[in-house]
């Protein structure tokens, strides 16, 4: 007996330093002190403000409280489009039930991302449809998009579920909301009289809108000042030089003779770099940047070797990555035949990227047009 309390003191000992140990790391965590209502406002602007996943699951891994409160319904509720930009060969079970749970929580953006997947890579079409729905009444401007294009084509169904005037409403929806493919896609119907009464004037005006919209962020880059290539005087944005006005909308003006050099430099042209999204005007810009679930869409069915079906075709707009879901769904280029788009805003895009330097009439072609 007189042996084991000497052992039986020692563990008692080590238990109190243990404990005592415990509660000094417990008092040097800063976040401890913090309401759990601060915290979880702190997650959310996190979570809102993610430019990829990691960032998010780096929070989540900090500390024991992060990851507890990390998982709250109004943290998930604020996730922002960056934070599902997943790749397509890490798609898993875990990574869709994420989405679920976000979706539940009221997340718009999960709403729309999982609507994508669902429609157009799990093939889940009326549940794809209805995440894409719940997003749209909630106006989000890429979700009122993406059911107009569906409606357009009539993808999931047949030529007769086509519904024109549903389409046209829902790019109208989208293009108050400031989203520039539906204002592209809204002017072309317009002009061409496709899907609503036509209206030339109303449809150029939302082209041009459009265009504006893209250059906006090349402008507070460009000098106040600079000399005009086509005299030797100085022009300023706002001012006036004889009967060429230089400010934002001028640039855009078919009308106009020439264009400023300076311009031409900023927006990538000298270089070779960026898209000409703005050939008609005469003006380039960077590339924009492309959405996550576009790049997740071309990944699943391109780098992942997953097949849309027998007969079926891609989008050849090389941001879109949307499969045809019936054979013949897209629109075929008029002219040469080689590419198809699921949309006039994807064609107006590859046009002013790429396809104006390959398109040749079929009957000019050394093949006659068999390919």
């Amino acid at each position: 007996m007189s042996v084991l309390v000497p052992r039986a003191q020692v563990m008692i000992r080590k238990k109190k330093k243990l404990r005592f140990s415990r509660k000094i790391v417990e008092k040097s965590d800063p976040f401890e002190s913090l309401p759990d209502d601060l915290v979880i406002c702190i997650l959310s602007k996190l979570c809102s403000t993610s430019t990829c996943p990691s960032d998010f699951i780096s929070a989540l891994l900090a500390c024991k409280r992060f990851n507890g409160l990390g998982h709250n319904q109004l943290v998930k509720s604020k996730a922002g489009p960056k934070l599902f930009g997943m790749r397509a060969k890490n798609w898993s079970d875990s990574a869709h039930r994420f989405l679920k749970q976000c979706v539940n929580a009221g997340s718009v953006e999960a709403c729309y991302f999982l609507g994508m997947i669902r429609f157009y890579c799990l093939q889940n079409r009326g549940s794809g449809a209805s995440l894409l729905a719940k997003a749209a009444i909630r106006s989000h401007a890429s979700a009122l998009y993406s059911l107009a294009v569906i409606q357009f084509n009539g993808s999931g169904g047949g030529r007769s579920v086509k519904d024109l005037r549903a389409g046209v409403a829902l790019f109208a929806r989208a293009a108050r909301l400031g989203h520039i493919g539906s204002l592209r896609e809204l002017g072309h119907c317009l002009q061409d009289g496709y899907g609503v009464r036509r209206n030339i004037a109303e449809g150029r005006r939302l082209l041009t809108e459009a265009n504006i919209r893209e250059l906006s962020p090349v402008f507070p880059s460009v000098p106040l000042s600079y000399p005009c290539p086509g005299c030797s005087t100085t022009s300023h944005y706002g001012g006036r030089h004889k009967t060429h006005h230089h400010n934002n909308r001028s640039l855009l003006n078919p009308q106009c003779q020439h264009v400023d050099q300076q311009v031409m430099t900023v927006s990538g042209s000298e270089t070779g770099t960026g898209c000409s999204l703005c050939n008609d005007f005469c003006c380039n810009m960077p590339a924009p940047e492309p959405d996550p679930v576009n790049l997740f869409l071309l990944e699943w069915f391109g780098l992942k070797g997953e097949d849309p079906g027998p007969g079926l075709r891609m989008c050849s707009h090389s941001g879109c990555g949307r499969p045809e879901t019936r054979p013949h769904e897209f629109r075929r280029c008029s002219v040469c035949g080689r590419v198809n788009y699921c949309s006039r805003g994807c064609q107006a895009h590859d046009w002013k990227l790429r396809h104006h330097r390959q398109c040749t009439p079929a009957e000019d072609r050394p093949d006659g047009g068999r390919r």
